[in-house]
Protein backbone atom coordinates (compact mmCIF):
# COMPACT_ATOMS: atom_id res chain seq x y z
CA UNK A 1 0.00 0.00 0.00
CA UNK A 2 1.30 3.44 -0.95
CA UNK A 3 1.98 5.85 1.96
CA UNK A 4 -0.74 8.22 0.71
CA UNK A 5 -3.28 5.38 0.61
CA UNK A 6 -2.21 4.23 4.06
CA UNK A 7 -2.66 7.75 5.41
CA UNK A 8 -6.16 7.92 3.96
CA UNK A 9 -6.99 4.64 5.71
CA UNK A 10 -5.63 6.06 8.97
CA UNK A 11 -7.82 9.13 8.59
CA UNK A 12 -10.81 6.77 8.58
CA UNK A 13 -9.64 5.09 11.78
CA UNK A 14 -8.55 8.17 13.74
CA UNK A 15 -12.05 9.49 14.64
CA UNK A 16 -12.99 6.15 16.22
CA UNK A 17 -9.63 5.97 17.96
CA UNK A 18 -10.06 9.45 19.41
CA UNK A 19 -13.62 8.76 20.47
CA UNK A 20 -12.59 5.71 22.47
CA UNK A 21 -9.25 7.11 23.67
CA UNK A 22 -5.79 6.08 22.51
CA UNK A 23 -5.01 4.34 25.79
CA UNK A 24 -8.12 2.15 25.46
CA UNK A 25 -7.72 0.99 21.86
CA UNK A 26 -6.03 -2.29 20.93
CA UNK A 27 -3.54 -1.57 18.12
CA UNK A 28 -1.71 -4.89 18.31
CA UNK A 29 -2.83 -5.85 14.79
CA UNK A 30 -0.63 -3.09 13.35
CA UNK A 31 3.12 -3.31 12.90
CA UNK A 32 5.22 -0.78 14.85
CA UNK A 33 5.66 1.60 11.92
CA UNK A 34 1.93 1.67 11.17
CA UNK A 35 1.03 2.02 14.84
CA UNK A 36 3.39 4.97 15.15
CA UNK A 37 1.96 6.62 12.04
CA UNK A 38 -1.59 6.12 13.29
CA UNK A 39 -0.83 7.62 16.69
CA UNK A 40 0.89 10.59 15.06
CA UNK A 41 -2.25 11.15 12.99
CA UNK A 42 -4.29 11.01 16.17
CA UNK A 43 -1.94 13.52 17.78
CA UNK A 44 -2.37 15.91 14.87
CA UNK A 45 -6.14 15.61 15.14
CA UNK A 46 -6.00 16.28 18.88
CA UNK A 47 -4.05 19.48 18.16
CA UNK A 48 -6.72 20.63 15.69
CA UNK A 49 -9.36 20.04 18.35
CA UNK A 50 -7.32 21.93 20.95
CA UNK A 51 -6.87 18.83 23.09
CA UNK A 52 -3.18 19.33 23.74
CA UNK A 53 -2.87 17.02 26.75
CA UNK A 54 -4.21 14.13 24.65
CA UNK A 55 -1.87 15.16 21.83
CA UNK A 56 1.05 15.03 24.25
CA UNK A 57 0.04 11.50 25.21
CA UNK A 58 -0.04 10.41 21.56
CA UNK A 59 3.27 12.02 20.63
CA UNK A 60 4.93 10.65 23.76
CA UNK A 61 3.94 7.14 22.69
CA UNK A 62 5.54 7.70 19.29
CA UNK A 63 8.56 9.57 20.63
CA UNK A 64 7.73 12.53 18.39
CA UNK A 65 9.96 15.13 20.06
CA UNK A 66 9.42 17.75 17.37
CA UNK A 67 5.67 17.80 18.00
CA UNK A 68 6.12 17.73 21.78
CA UNK A 69 8.36 20.80 21.53
CA UNK A 70 5.80 22.51 19.28
CA UNK A 71 3.11 21.90 21.90
CA UNK A 72 5.42 23.17 24.63
CA UNK A 73 6.03 26.34 22.63
CA UNK A 74 2.28 26.84 22.21
CA UNK A 75 1.69 26.41 25.94
CA UNK A 76 4.47 28.88 26.68
CA UNK A 77 2.97 31.48 24.34
CA UNK A 78 -0.32 31.47 26.27
CA UNK A 79 1.35 31.45 29.69
CA UNK A 80 0.56 27.84 30.63
CA UNK A 81 4.10 27.30 31.82
CA UNK A 82 3.46 24.20 33.90
CA UNK A 83 2.15 22.31 30.85
CA UNK A 84 5.03 23.68 28.78
CA UNK A 85 7.49 22.23 31.30
CA UNK A 86 5.82 18.82 30.98
CA UNK A 87 5.97 18.90 27.17
CA UNK A 88 9.64 19.87 27.08
CA UNK A 89 10.42 17.25 29.73
CA UNK A 90 8.80 14.52 27.64
CA UNK A 91 10.75 15.77 24.62
CA UNK A 92 13.90 15.65 26.78
CA UNK A 93 14.81 19.12 25.53
CA UNK A 94 17.08 20.61 28.20
CA UNK A 95 17.70 23.78 26.22
CA UNK A 96 13.99 24.59 26.09
CA UNK A 97 13.60 23.72 29.77
CA UNK A 98 16.45 26.02 30.77
CA UNK A 99 15.13 28.90 28.67
CA UNK A 100 11.65 28.46 30.14
CA UNK A 101 13.00 28.20 33.68
CA UNK A 102 14.89 31.46 33.31
CA UNK A 103 11.77 33.14 31.89
CA UNK A 104 9.65 31.86 34.79
CA UNK A 105 12.18 33.11 37.34
CA UNK A 106 12.35 36.52 35.67
CA UNK A 107 8.55 36.80 35.64
CA UNK A 108 8.13 35.48 39.22
CA UNK A 109 6.50 32.18 38.28
CA UNK A 110 8.41 30.51 41.09
CA UNK A 111 6.58 27.19 41.16
CA UNK A 112 7.33 26.53 37.48
CA UNK A 113 10.91 27.82 37.81
CA UNK A 114 11.45 25.47 40.74
CA UNK A 115 9.97 22.54 38.83
CA UNK A 116 12.13 23.25 35.78
CA UNK A 117 15.46 23.56 37.55
CA UNK A 118 14.72 20.51 39.68
CA UNK A 119 14.25 18.53 36.46
CA UNK A 120 17.59 19.89 35.23
CA UNK A 121 19.19 19.27 38.64
CA UNK A 122 20.73 22.74 38.38
CA UNK A 123 21.89 23.57 41.92
CA UNK A 124 23.04 27.11 41.10
CA UNK A 125 19.75 28.11 39.49
CA UNK A 126 17.75 26.48 42.28
CA UNK A 127 19.66 28.62 44.78
CA UNK A 128 18.82 31.67 42.66
CA UNK A 129 15.15 30.68 42.76
CA UNK A 130 15.35 30.41 46.55
CA UNK A 131 17.11 33.77 46.85
CA UNK A 132 14.53 35.48 44.66
CA UNK A 133 11.68 33.90 46.61
CA UNK A 134 13.21 35.16 49.83
CA UNK A 135 13.52 38.70 48.42
CA UNK A 136 9.89 38.65 47.26
CA UNK A 137 8.57 37.32 50.58
CA UNK A 138 7.64 33.90 49.14
CA UNK A 139 8.95 32.19 52.26
CA UNK A 140 7.28 28.81 51.67
CA UNK A 141 8.98 28.47 48.29
CA UNK A 142 12.34 29.64 49.65
CA UNK A 143 12.21 27.11 52.48
CA UNK A 144 11.27 24.34 50.04
CA UNK A 145 14.15 25.20 47.71
CA UNK A 146 16.81 25.43 50.42
CA UNK A 147 15.52 22.27 52.06
CA UNK A 148 15.67 20.32 48.78
CA UNK A 149 19.23 21.56 48.33
CA UNK A 150 20.06 20.75 51.97
CA UNK A 151 21.46 24.28 52.17
CA UNK A 152 21.51 24.67 55.93
CA UNK A 153 23.35 27.96 55.86
CA UNK A 154 20.63 29.64 53.81
CA UNK A 155 17.89 27.99 55.88
CA UNK A 156 19.41 29.50 59.02
CA UNK A 157 19.72 32.95 57.43
CA UNK A 158 16.12 32.74 56.28
CA UNK A 159 15.08 31.64 59.77
CA UNK A 160 16.91 34.63 61.25
CA UNK A 161 15.06 36.97 58.89
CA UNK A 162 11.72 35.41 59.81
CA UNK A 163 12.52 35.64 63.52
CA UNK A 164 13.42 39.31 63.16
CA UNK A 165 10.13 39.91 61.31
CA UNK A 166 8.19 37.92 63.94
CA UNK A 167 7.20 35.25 61.41
CA UNK A 168 7.77 32.63 64.04
CA UNK A 169 6.17 29.64 62.34
CA UNK A 170 8.44 30.11 59.33
CA UNK A 171 11.45 30.61 61.58
CA UNK A 172 10.65 27.36 63.36
CA UNK A 173 10.33 25.46 60.08
CA UNK A 174 13.59 26.85 58.70
CA UNK A 175 15.58 26.12 61.86
CA UNK A 176 14.09 22.65 62.14
CA UNK A 177 15.04 21.78 58.56
CA UNK A 178 18.52 23.19 59.18
CA UNK A 179 18.70 21.03 62.31
CA UNK A 180 20.19 23.98 64.22
CA UNK A 181 19.75 23.38 67.94
CA UNK A 182 21.10 26.74 69.07
CA UNK A 183 18.71 28.64 66.80
CA UNK A 184 15.77 26.50 67.93
CA UNK A 185 16.64 27.27 71.54
CA UNK A 186 16.82 30.97 70.73
CA UNK A 187 13.40 30.73 69.09
CA UNK A 188 12.13 28.92 72.18
CA UNK A 189 13.29 31.86 74.30
CA UNK A 190 11.34 34.31 72.10
CA UNK A 191 8.23 32.14 72.24
CA UNK A 192 8.50 31.79 76.00
CA UNK A 193 8.81 35.55 76.40
CA UNK A 194 5.63 35.97 74.33
CA UNK A 195 3.78 33.47 76.52
CA UNK A 196 3.49 30.86 73.78
CA UNK A 197 4.44 28.10 76.14
CA UNK A 198 3.43 25.07 74.08
CA UNK A 199 5.24 26.38 71.01
CA UNK A 200 8.26 27.21 73.16
CA UNK A 201 8.24 23.68 74.57
CA UNK A 202 8.12 22.22 71.07
CA UNK A 203 11.06 24.38 70.00
CA UNK A 204 13.11 23.37 73.04
CA UNK A 205 12.28 19.72 72.38
CA UNK A 206 13.52 19.99 68.80
CA UNK A 207 16.68 21.61 70.18
CA UNK A 208 16.97 18.89 72.84
CA UNK A 209 17.33 21.64 75.44
CA UNK A 210 16.62 19.45 78.46
CA UNK A 211 16.97 22.26 81.00
CA UNK A 212 14.26 24.41 79.42
CA UNK A 213 12.03 21.41 78.70
CA UNK A 214 12.15 20.53 82.39
CA UNK A 215 11.61 24.18 83.40
CA UNK A 216 8.38 24.48 81.36
CA UNK A 217 7.00 21.07 82.30
CA UNK A 218 7.62 21.52 86.02
CA UNK A 219 6.38 25.09 86.26
CA UNK A 220 3.60 25.34 83.71
CA UNK A 221 2.12 21.85 83.37
CA UNK A 222 -1.13 23.09 84.92
CA UNK A 223 -1.54 25.91 82.36
CA UNK A 224 -3.66 25.94 79.23
CA UNK A 225 -0.65 26.30 76.99
CA UNK A 226 -1.02 28.44 73.89
CA UNK A 227 0.76 27.24 70.77
CA UNK A 228 -0.37 30.00 68.43
CA UNK A 229 2.37 31.75 66.51
CA UNK A 230 2.01 35.49 65.96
Amino acid sequence: MEPSEERQDFKKIVPALIKKGIDKVNLSMFDEESKKALLNEAGEEYIKKGKLLEAIKAFTLTGNKEKLIEIGDNYQKVGLFNHAVDAYRLANDHSKLRSLGEKCLLESHFSEALKTFKLLNDQDMLNKVGDECQKRGKIDFAIEVYSNLNNKEKLVKLGDQCLEENQLAYASKAYELANDSSKLSRLGDVLLKQGLLSAALKSYEMAENEMMIKFIKENFSDKNLSSTYV
